[in-house]
């Protein structure tokens, strides 16, 4: 066991980590904002992997996939809670769970139609592949770029939400939608604004997630369950805590692939319980009312 190996090791484990604050950044955005706990987030990851496939092939080019699937995927995303989930609003809370949770399952079983059941592989692209040397060890390029790509989504989305009347409107109207309505804004656009955005964001991620693994109908159902460990850890609805959280869960699998492979699975769970048992409302979540 050599520090240049520990070195690469943790580095794997940012990679990692930057996958699952895409998808679980998607989920505290829509949590965060219109209160719903999304279960088909792992479906649609799935599907923007599917559609970055679909457009690569059709284009020959992954620039071309990694600039369109998220974009599609978002627009898709906003039809879903425009005819869909919107119907739900001022219902119990059950409601949407339980549509999002169908509505994975009819994705999953769609794509199986149409593409098949057995992993397609989506190659890296030609300027993308090879390693690059980091002082401590080599590191394949891609994963490199994929925490770029990370990095200036969150500054984006940082800009976004701080710096812009959008973003403004967008905090506001989390905190307290009435008043908003009061004062004229179309929260229900917003709302459909919002949700496009967070389905977008996964999407990427799955584009992403991609050429470091086989495409297929499955490989949504063990990120959706990273990316909800990863939620409740940084804490429902927090941003923040997304980033935080995935980071720390990623170099955990990865780290404890290192030394305890078969332990790499649980790791993360056992992680949320810690994390909870101390602070129930996880590392940035809020308190509810009353608590």
């Amino acid at each position: 066991m050599t520090f240049q190996l520990i070195a690469m090791q943790l580095f794997s484990g940012l990679a990692l980590g930057a996958v699952l604050i895409m998808v679980a950044l998607g989920l505290s955005i829509i949590f965060g904002m219109l209160g719903i706990v999304n279960f088909a987030h792992g479906a649609l990851f799935m599907v923007g992997a599917y559609a970055g496939l679909y457009i690569a092939g059709l284009t020959g080019s992954f620039w071309w996939a990694l600039l369109l699937a998220p974009v599609l995927i978002g627009m898709f995303g906003m039809l879903i809670e425009r005819f869909l989930i919107r119907p739900l609003y001022g219902r119990s809370p059950d409601d949407p769970l339980l549509l999002t949770f169908g509505l994975g399952y009819v994705l999953v079983e769609a794509v199986r139609i149409f593409f098949g059941t057995d992993g397609i592989p989506f190659s890296t692209p030609a300027a993308l592949r090879g390693v690059v040397h980091l002082g401590f060890g080599v590191f394949p390029i891609y994963r490199i770029f994929v925490i770029g790509v990370v990095v200036a989504v969150l500054v984006c989305l940082w800009i976004g939400l701080e710096k812009t009347k959008f973003g403004l409107i967008v905090r506001a109207g989390s905190a307290d939608p009435l008043i908003m309505r009061v004062l004229g804004v179309d929260i229900s656009r917003l709302w459909l604004v919002v949700f496009g955005i967070g389905v977008g964001i996964t999407a990427l991620g799955g584009v992403l997630a991609a050429p470091m693994r086989n495409v297929s109908p499955e490989m949504g159902s063990l990120v959706l369950a990273e990316a909800f460990v990863v939620t409740v850890i940084g804490g429902m609805g927090s941003l923040p805590g997304a980033v935080i959280a995935g980071l720390v869960v990623g170099v955990s699998v990865s780290m404890t692939s290192l030394f305890a492979p078969e332990m790499a699975t649980i790791v993360m769970f056992a992680l949320m319980a810690l994390i909870l048992l101390v602070r129930p409302n996880g590392l940035y979540g809020r308190p509810a009312a009353g608590l």
